[in-house]
């Protein structure tokens, strides 16, 4: 919330996601200053800005007011030529949800002030909590988007369709609209949608109410927390695949359902009419031949998982409420098991075994015909890299997925100078 005049915006997460709306959001003629915190990409985008190609708004350059590191280099930052340090008035958290790994409240707290507010970007449910309790008089809005969005290399995010975002404020879930803090998150959220829509050319801002966002944000979990867990732990399949197999449809229906019931005992309010029921989802996942969802891209990466705020979560609000979720439960219980035995075997892995980035243990032998001080060219891991396909397909990975991590480890090996087989292994 800023006076009349500046308003400095920062970005936790320069993703796709987080740098599209960012960048849309960036109208220094009119006093709006949008600055990012990046890690893997800093250097490209402190060097060229982040390059947008995009079917909505055609491609152009969004160059940040500044880039930063890390959180404590946005922290230190200042304002011109006064030297004070940098008021934040919005700060905007698109990073992962992971709330076992890392407490993103206690990240942003050096740069909280009071005239701040906090903007959640971010899946599943139960992610404003942490920042409600580490910040009780501070505003918050909540948002939940409906973009596909990919960075294609650093700084560089390719937008591939849809633009819209649901926002809401956040006091403590269940709408406290007319408290001070209420009303202060909803000038917030007003704020938004007129800087989105009326400068940054977004059509489809949607502002809610706090339960009204609370909807939004279950009835995507309704896809989410469906198809997600279910695309891993059924071995890697996609969502049109999965919809085609007449069990695994009628077990995604199940989950849908199980959540839609719950809703009205958990916020009081059933979803709307226009929100699209389970079959019409279902329907529409059928069409979309070729979309793997994203906990399976990071369980094949070997990174964690948005368990708690798609599973754990859910669970833990609606067991509060004297509702009870079995199925969601299953899934639940099952990937953090899955999640924890993995971790476990990662740990154990000794001697003769490779570990990939992408988590998939290959036989060191693979490679040891390739070593001793040459340049690694294509025609060098050609052997290798049918040798490790065929090791995956024995071990039931996928043929789609084993050929893309055979592909990884390639380009990852391509021009790379060995001196032992260490030194391979060492690189993957």
């Amino acid at each position: 919330m800023a006076d009349s005049g500046r308003v400095n915006v920062v970005f936790i997460g320069a993703g796709a996601v987080g740098c599209f709306y960012a960048s849309r959001l960036h109208h220094p003629s009119h006093n709006i200053h949008v600055s990012l915190v990046a890690r893997s990409n800093y250097a490209a985008i402190q060097k060229d800005g982040v390059k947008l190609l995009t079917r909505t708004f055609g491609d152009y350059t969004f160059t940040p007011d500044g880039a930063f590191p890390s959180v404590d280099a946005a922290a230190a930052a200042t304002d011109g030529s006064s030297g004070a340090k940098r008021d934040w008035h919005y700060i905007f958290v698109t990073t992962k949800a992971l709330p076992d790994i890392s407490d993103d409240s206690s990240i942003i707290t050096p740069l909280v002030g009071p005239k701040s507010c906090i903007v959640l970007i971010q899946n599943g449910v139960g992610v404003e909590e942490p920042f409600r309790k580490r910040f009780p008089g501070t505003p918050i809005v909540s948002a939940v988007t409906v973009v596909s969005a990919e960075q294609t290399s650093p700084g560089t995010i390719r937008q591939n369709r849809w633009t819209r975002i649901s926002i809401g404020p956040y006091t403590d879930g269940l709408g406290a609209e007319n408290s001070d803090l209420g009303r202060r998150g909803t000038e917030c959220t007003e704020a938004l949608r007129r800087w989105w829509t009326d400068l940054g050319g977004i059509r489809d801002v949607e502002p809610h109410d706090e339960v009204g966002l609370q909807t939004v944000r279950w009835h995507k979990l309704c896809i989410n927390a469906a198809m997600n867990p279910s695309a891993v732990l059924s071995g890697g399949r996609g969502n049109a695949d999965m919809v085609a197999d007449d069990e695994l449809r009628r077990h995604l229906l199940g989950v849908m359902h199980e959540i839609r019931d719950a809703v009205p005992r958990i916020l009081g309010r059933p979803f709307p009419e226009y929100m699209a029921a389970p079959e019409k989802i279902v329907e529409s996942t059928a069409r979309n031949k070729g979309a793997r969802p994203s906990m399976l891209l990071d369980w094949e990466a070997g990174k964690p998982l948005e368990l708690e705020v798609i599973l754990g979560n859910p669970v833990r609000i609606a067991r509060e409420r004297g509702v009870e979720m079995p199925r969601l439960q299953s899934l639940y219980a099952l990937l953090r098991s899955a999640q924890a035995m993995r971790k476990a075997a990662k740990g154990k892995l000794k001697g003769g075994a490779i570990l990939t980035r992408h988590n998939v243990v290959a036989p060191g032998g693979l490679f040891r015909n390739i070593v001793e001080g040459e340049i690694l060219t294509k025609k060098d891991l050609d052997a290798a890299m049918d040798r490790m396909e065929n090791h995956l397909l024995k071990k039931n990975v996928t043929r789609e997925t084993a050929v893309r991590l055979c592909e990884s480890v390639e380009k990852e090996l391509l021009g790379v100078k060995t001196g032992n087989f260490e030194s391979i292994n060492t690189r993957i």
